[in-house]
């Protein structure tokens, strides 16, 4: 029986890692899968991933949480099917800006990957949490800017009017290595454990070859489990995966330790509502255009299957 033939949309970030774990085992000999070959689809800015998988012309994303909601409500023809980390993001302050305290943010601009995001949801969290508006005509504005372009946008900030940025790694590590920045927090100090990227499947896959999806569902689960067993091997394969030097990928990965979490991946419908819930409510301009039904976007029977945990 032929291989079904299965492309998968990413962007080169730590959040990611599982599929480029997967692809190492596979293209090495590692791992054999019986019903599936896979193809990964680099891209650089979420539109594109998002575009990509709602016109078949990838079968499978690693995708923002709250954007594949988004895309769901309007056209309904994808699952959610496994989480692709835990945490991972950090929070950069620009050094131009002289942020040294938390109001030195206020009249200043501050970037974001993407606007439905959980990105979006954790640095307005924060930033309530201390008083600071963010928003619209608010103490601070948010930009959107695609996460590969961020460590460019600060380098050339010579006025400092960006005064930081939260984004998924490597974005982060690599500013502060080049001196542009510092770390001010990371996403899992204000929010522990939360869900970011999903793995997100097209209907058509599923129904038309559901022994491939759960095939490679299983192998992500184990690859997850192996970036956090096996350290210096998962070095190496981040360091091909992400395009980065080995300095940047061993901070991320080792300092401090479980920065990303990659063996915890069943999604959980509570918190994936309690992301919706905030970004429709919460910011000065609904990130999601409307509610959905969570159970009908949320497929686990795989991750149940391969042993998410």
């Amino acid at each position: 029986m032929a291989k079904k033939k299965i492309r998968i949309g990413h962007l080169p970030i730590i959040d990611h890692l599982i599929l480029g774990m997967s692809k190492h085992k596979l293209e090495n000999g590692i791992e054999n899968l019986q019903h599936v070959e896979i193809e990964t689809v680099q891209m650089f800015g979420w539109n594109e991933v998002g575009d990509a998988l709602m016109k078949g012309d990838i079968d499978m994303a690693f995708m923002l949480a709250p954007y594949a909601m988004d895309l769901y409500h309007t056209d309904p023809k994808i699952k959610l099917v496994l989480l692709g980390h835990r945490d991972g993001s950090i929070i950069v302050t620009n050094k131009r800006a002289n942020i040294e305290t938390l109001q030195d943010f206020k009249n200043k601009v501050v970037l974001i990957p993407f606007q439905s995001s959980v990105h979006h949801m954790i640095f307005h969290k924060f930033m309530q949490s201390e008083g600071i508006s963010v928003g619209i005509g608010k103490d601070i504005m948010t930009e959107v800017v695609a996460p590969g372009q961020i460590p460019m946008m600060i380098e050339y900030d010579e006025t400092g009017m960006i005064a930081g940025y939260i984004v998924a790694e490597p974005f982060g590590t690599k500013v502060v290595n080049a001196g542009f920045g510092n770390v001010l927090k990371l996403s899992k100090d204000i929010w522990p454990g939360h869900p970011c990227c999903t793995v997100i499947a097209r209907d058509d896959l599923i129904n038309g070859s559901p022994e491939a999806v759960q095939e490679l569902i299983t192998s992500f689960v184990a690859s997850g489990k192996e970036v956090k067993s096996d350290r210096e091997n998962t070095i190496k394969v981040a360091t091909s995966f992400l395009g980065q030097e080995e300095d940047v990928v061993r901070a991320i990965l080792e300092d401090p330790n479980e920065r990303v979490t990659t063996d915890k991946l069943l999604p959980k419908l509570d918190e994936l509502l309690e992301i919706q819930d905030y970004l429709i409510d919460k910011v000065s301009v609904p990130a999601i255009s409307g509610k959905i039904d969570m159970e009908k976007f949320v497929d686990l029977r795989f991750a149940i299957a391969a042993g998410a945990q």
